[in-house]
C-alpha cells in the first residue's frame, strides 16, 4: 500500500515541471494568483499558481532579508522606504522577476509597532458631538505634532519628485492644486492591482468631516482632473476601471483621494466603515439639508477602530466606560 502511495505522489509531481506554457487567462488577488492554459504531453491542462503565505519559522524570518537575490528601490519620503526584491533560492538574480514588495519604516515609533501588530477590532459610532468635543481635537493634536512633514515634502516638491506621474505646478493655484504618484503598496507593475495616491496642496482639509455643500463643485472638478491624470498616464486602464474613495480614520490627517482599479480585491483598506467612496460624498453632499457651510461634520459615522489604536486608548474607550459607568 505504502508503494502504491509513493508511486501515485510521484506521478502527479512529474504533472507540474511537463507543462507547456501558452498564455496567462487571468490574474487576481493583486497579481498574487495567476491562471495559466498550456499544454501536458499534448493534452490541455490549467495551473493555476498562488503566492504561499510566508513561512513563520524564526530560521526563515531572520534570514530572508540577508537572502534576496535582486532588490530595488522604488522610493523614500522620511522614514518610509519601499521596494521591489526577488527571493533567493532560485539560481537567479533579476529584479524583473522580483516576487516580494518589502516596506521599511525605519526609524519606526511605537504607533507604528502598534499598528502592524495584532489587535482586536471594534465598531464605533461617532456622533457629531464626539466628533466636535473629542475626535477635532484629537486631529489637531496629531497635525501639530509634526506627523504631516512627510506629506508637505512631497506636495512641496522635495522628496518623491521622480515617482510622482502628474502634478499641477506647485503653488499656482493652492485651491485647485494637487499631484498624483504611486501608493506604496503597489509593485508599479500590476495594472488590475493598480492604487494610485491624491494628494491636494489645499491645507484647511484634514479628513472627509471638513467637506460641505460649498465643495461640492470643487469636488466634482476635482474628480474629473484625478480621473484624466490616471488614465493619460496609464492609457490601457479605462476611466470606468478605476474606483476614487476616502478613508475615515485617515492614516494621517490632510485630504488625499485613493484611485483603485476595480479588479483590485478589496482588503481591510476598502471594507465598508473604512472606504467611503468620493461619488457617494458629493451625493451625501448635494442633497443635505442647509446651506452651503453644512457638511459632513454633521453627519454620525461609523467605522472600525484597532483596539491598540490612540483613538481607541485615548477616546472611544474612555467613553465606553463612562457610558457603562452611568448606565450602572
Amino acid at each position: 500500500m505504502a508503494d502504491e502511495t509513493n508511486d501515485k505522489k510521484a506521478k502527479a509531481e512529474a504533472l507540474v515541471p511537463r507543462f507547456k506554457f501558452e498564455r496567462l487567462l487571468k490574474q487576481d488577488q493583486a497579481g498574487r494568483r495567476s491562471a495559466l492554459i498550456g499544454s501536458i504531453d499534448g493534452q490541455p491542462a490549467l495551473v493555476i499558481l498562488e503566492r504561499a503565505p510566508f513561512p513563520t519559522s524564526p530560521d526563515y524570518l531572520g534570514s530572508v532579508t540577508a537572502s534576496l537575490a535582486a532588490l530595488q528601490n522604488l522610493g523614500a519620503n522620511d522614514i518610509y522606504h519601499w521596494y521591489r526584491a526577488q527571493s533567493g533560492g532560485n539560481g537567479t538574480s533579476n529584479i524583473d522577476f522580483a516576487d516580494l514588495k518589502i516596506n521599511v519604516i525605519w526609524p519606526c515609533t511605537a504607533k507604528h509597532i502598534k499598528k502592524y501588530s495584532p489587535q482586536g477590532l471594534r465598531v464605533v459610532t461617532e456622533t457629531p458631538e464626539i466628533y466636535r468635543c473629542h475626535v477635532r481635537p484629537y486631529i489637531q493634536s496629531q497635525r501639530e505634532a509634526g506627523r504631516l512633514n512627510w506629506v508637505y515634502n512631497i506636495i512641496e516638491g522635495r522628496s518623491e519628485v521622480e515617482d510622482v506621474i502628474f502634478r499641477t505646478p506647485y503653488g499656482q493655484d493652492p485651491v485647485e492644486g494637487f499631484l498624483l504618484l504611486p501608493d506604496l503598496n503597489w509593485d508599479r507593475t500590476t495594472l488590475e492591482a493598480l492604487h494610485l495616491l491624491a494628494l491636494v496642496e489645499r491645507r484647511d482639509l484634514w479628513s472627509l468631516r471638513d467637506l460641505r455643500k460649498k465643495h461640492v463643485p470643487w469636488l466634482r472638478h476635482m474628480r474629473q482632473k484625478l480621473l484624466d491624470a490616471a488614465t493619460r498616464a496609464y492609457p490601457a486602464v479605462a476611466r470606468d476601471q478605476l474606483k476614487l474613495y476616502v478613508h475615515y480614520q485617515p492614516t494621517y490627517y490632510h485630504l488625499h483621494v485613493h484611485i483603485v482599479h476595480v479588479a483590485l480585491e478589496a482588503g481591510a483598506t476598502q471594507a465598508v466603515g473604512k472606504a467611503v467612496g468620493l461619488e457617494s460624498i458629493i451625493a451625501q453632499l448635494e442633497t443635505m439639508a442647509g446651506d452651503d457651510e453644512a457638511g459632513m461634520d454633521g453627519v454620525t459615522m461609523t467605522y472600525t477602530l484597532g483596539e491598540a489604536s490612540d483613538l481607541w486608548v485615548e477616546v472611544f474607550g474612555p467613553l465606553q466606560e463612562k457610558g457603562k459607568a452611568q448606565a450602572e
